[in-house]
This record gives structure tokens, C-alpha cells and sequence, in this order.
């Protein structure tokens, strides 16, 4: 398959998206109302309620939802609220043998069922079994996550993930386990936070620091409502960037390599950094100089599926075509951003904060490929302070301090709307275009 088939043109009004579509309390009202009681949305990660008993709150906006493991291989989930008097049921994440009421005592079983009201007899026939199950909401997995639907005549999300998983089937996502995870509040719109990972435009302004090992000229296509970006057309990476050369190739990669690798382990320490520093190490010391870039790179690749192998982590059967057809960062409609590896990916998800225009809960996590037995017990953590670069790295903190200020300027009475770049900021345009299609759908 090409990767430039089943494409979207990118235009959003004339390529403009509109600067109230992330300002505006309106625009937020419209989207609490034809986005997210209607979208497939991820929830959490399968791990996170491995056992029987275990829960995960998903909140978005003013409504909540309890994702529970009600049976060994059953995912259910429900409305967070008592039928009784209204009361929330659950909050955070846990483990729990019935889900109990803390206002009047109510008990319910993990598949929905009420098993306990005090004393129910005073109601007599007016209170029916099904007066008082919990109400359920659409659930579903792939990939290692969980995703729920509040829409009970959705689409599959199999029909929604479509074609992106085709892309990402085959990097095995649902064999990696959370390596680290982070959460925070951004004073920026959700899609504003969104739009700053799912583009490569920024590298050369942003995070200049690593055009010295990284030709960053990026391309982006859309796919239905999803998108993705890739260096497709960029020098092999362990490159100087060509804004640096005027264009002239980097001749030994192998010592930008090798930059690259440990610089992503030390300033962002994702995804796959453990195995990529050690293959780069050995191309280093086992491929000679001058060795042609693509055979330097075949050789890291060898180098990574071997370390694996020596760790007792499965790599997945995936081949270098498939890899270069799928790209680096994918934007699952409408708020999942992955960045994809063999061995290990680094996530990112925001949610509006409340119907605060200006304010959004933004999550990030990293997931790496273990032995079975080996992943670590991850707790998420929390930090307000985005400049705190021992905490969140050197890369998030560059990405965390425009946020505010791109928020600000799109209230300037100068600012008519974004201008996404036609050839590497598709993503963003397709995602604006996408998302006024889905809530048109549903006026």
C-alpha cells in the first residue's frame, strides 16, 4: 500500500482554522454536546485493571465513567452515578469486590447488577431490577487500551479506528507496558495542547537543539479522520539537519546517531531509549567508518531486535516496510497522540478541564517492551510546575512553554486563525476538518 493513499486534502476554510474554535466557551459547549457523548475515546490502558475488581474513573468533562474488569477476559463500564439519589460511585483507580454506594449503602455487582438495597421492601413493586442496575456505556479494546463510547449507536470502534490500525497492528502495541506516566493541567485549549505533538514543524524552532542529528523536514497525510507524520523525505537519521548544510548529506551517521539516541534517553527517556542507546553504542564499536547510512541503519535495527532477544522482550513481526509506511506520530481522532516504535511508544492524550476554553488535562506516558514479569508497578505522577525539567525532561518543557503564550495570541484582535502548513501540518488541518464534520453529523 502507498503511504500517500486514501489521503484528505488539508483545507479547513482555506486552509485557515478559525481562531474561536479554540477560544470560544461556545465552540467548548458545542463540543461537550456533539463530541464527546458521541466519540469512541480512549479511557485508560488494560494494565491499569488487570485483575478482576479492578477499576479505572474516566472523566471527561461533567460526566464519569467506572471501566472495570468484572470477569477474567470482561471489560465492562457504566455511568459513575447511584440510580438512588445521583451520588458518583467511584474516583481514581482501585480494586473492589462490589461497587458500593458511600451515601445509602447501595451494592451493585462487578457485571451491573444490583445486589443490595436497604430496605427495599418499602418500595414495593415500584422499584424494578432494572430501575436500578447500573447503566452501561459501550467498551472495547485495542492496542492495550480501553476505550468507551457513551453513544449506544456509535459505529464499532474497529469502523472508527479505520485505517490507522492497519498502520499500527503490527508493532504489537498491545505487548508494551507502561514504563512511566505523567499528568498535569496546561493553560492552553485541549486541542491547542493536542496540536503541539502531533507535528514536526516546531523541531527547528522548538527544540533546535537537535537539528545536529536530525534532518527534521517532515511529512504529514490524513487518513479518515486520524493523520499521521513521518520523515519520509528527510536524510537518514544520526543526519545533520539540511537547514545546517545547505543541503549536503551527513557522510558518517553513525556518531549522530549515537548523539541522537542518548540525547532522547537523557532529555526524554521514552519509548524505546534503553534499547536504542545500546544498539547505537555498538554500531559505534562494530560499524566502520564510511559504512553507507542505510547499512548503518540496518545494522542498528539489528542491534535493537538483538537486545531484546537478550532481555526475553518478544519484538514484534513487524518488517522495515511496514515501520516506513506508518511513520513516527499518529493522532487518533479525536485526542490520542502516539509516537511508535518496536520496542516502545510515547503517548500523550488531552482532555478539556472542565468548560474552561483555556484549561486542559493533559496526559503523557511512556511504554516500553518487557519480559513477561519484568514491567516495573508504575503510579501516575503529577507536577504543576512545567518548567520543572527534572520532572517532566528538556524536550516537554520546550513544548510546554509556548502553550500559554499560543493560547493568549489567539485572542489578539491581530489573529484571524491558524495556517497549518500544507505539506507537514496536515494532521492539524484534518483534524479541524474532522472534527466539524463529526459534530455536524450529529446536530
Amino acid at each position: 500500500m502507498n503511504v500517500h493513499s486514501k489521503t484528505v486534502a488539508p483545507q479547513v476554510a482555506g486552509g485557515v482554522v478559525p481562531a474561536l474554535n479554540y477560544i470560544s466557551a461556545d465552540f467548548l459547549r458545542e463540543e461537550a454536546e456533539l463530541l464527546w457523548p458521541r466519540v469512541w475515546q480512549m479511557a485508560c490502558r488494560e494494565e491499569e485493571i488487570a485483575r478482576v475488581g479492578d477499576f479505572y474513573t474516566y472523566d471527561i468533562l461533567d460526566q464519569s465513567i467506572i471501566v472495570v474488569r468484572a470477569e477474567e477476559d470482561l471489560i465492562k463500564a457504566y455511568y459513575n452515578v447511584c440510580p438512588h439519589r445521583g451520588r458518583t460511585l467511584t474516583e481514581g483507580c482501585g480494586h473492589t469486590a462490589r461497587l458500593f454506594c458511600k451515601y445509602h449503602g447501595w451494592q451493585w455487582k462487578l457485571t451491573g447488577e444490583n445486589s443490595r438495597v436497604i430496605d427495599r421492601h418499602e418500595w414495593g413493586a415500584d422499584l424494578t431490577d432494572e430501575d436500578i442496575a447500573l447503566k452501561e456505556v459501550k467498551v472495547d479494546r485495542w492496542g492495550g487500551w480501553v476505550y468507551i463510547n457513551m453513544d449506544p449507536d456509535s459505529i464499532s470502534l474497529e469502523e472508527h479506528l479505520a485505517p490507522a490500525k492497519m498502520f499500527l497492528d503490527p508493532y504489537d502495541l498491545g505487548g508494551l507496558r507502561y514504563h512511566w506516566r505523567k499528568s498535569t493541567i496546561l493553560p492552553c485549549n485541549w486541542k491547542v495542547a493536542l496540536e503541539a505533538f502531533n507535528e514536526g514543524y516546531h523541531v527547528q524552532t522548538t527544540h533546535n537543539q537537535m537539528l545536529r542529528y536530525m534532518d527534521d523536514i517532515t511529512r504529514s497525510y490524513a487518513h479518515g479522520r486520524h493523520a499521521h507524520f513521518g520523515y519520509w523525505e528527510a536524510l537518514p537519521s544520526g543526519s545533520k539537519s539540511r537547514r545546517l548544510t545547505n543541503g549536503e548529506p551527513t557522510e558518517d551517521i553513525r556518531p549522530g546517531l549515537l548523539d541522537y539516541m542518548e540525547d532522547m534517553a537523557a532529555t526524554l527517556n521514552a519509548g524505546s531509549s534503553v534499547q536504542t542507546v545500546h544498539a547505537a553504542r555498538r554500531v559505534m564499536q562494530e560499524v566502520p567508518p564510511g559504512t553507507p547510512p542505510m547499512e548503518v541503519l540496518q545494522k542498528f535495527g539489528q542491534f535493537i531486535f538483538e537486545y531484546c532477544a537478550s532481555q526475553g522482550a518478544q519484538f514484534p513481526a513487524i518488517t522495515p516496510e511496514q515501520m516506513y509506511k506508518a511513520g513516527i506520530d499518529w493522532h487518533l481522532f479525536p485526542n490520542q497522540i502516539m509516537l511508535q516504535g518496536p520496542t516502545g511508544l510515547l503517548g500523550y492524550r488531552a482532555r478539556p478541564n472542565g468548560m474552561d476554553p483555556d484549561s486542559c488535562i493533559w496526559d503523557v506516558y511512556s511504554l516500553q517492551r518487557y519480559a513477561p514479569g519484568k514491567e516495573p508497578k508504575v503510579e501516575q505522577e503529577w507536577s504543576m510546575d512545567h518548567e520543572d525539567v527534572g520532572f517532566w525532561g528538556k524536550i516537554l518543557t520546550q513544548d510546554y512553554q509556548n502553550m500559554a503564550a499560543v493560547q493568549k495570541g489567539m485572542k489578539s484582535r491581530g489573529f484571524t486563525g491558524a495556517r497549518p502548513n500544507p505539506l507537514q501540518e496536515v494532521a492539524i488541518s484534518n483534524f479541524h476538518k474532522s472534527l466539524v464534520e463529526f459534530m455536524d453529523e450529529g446536530r
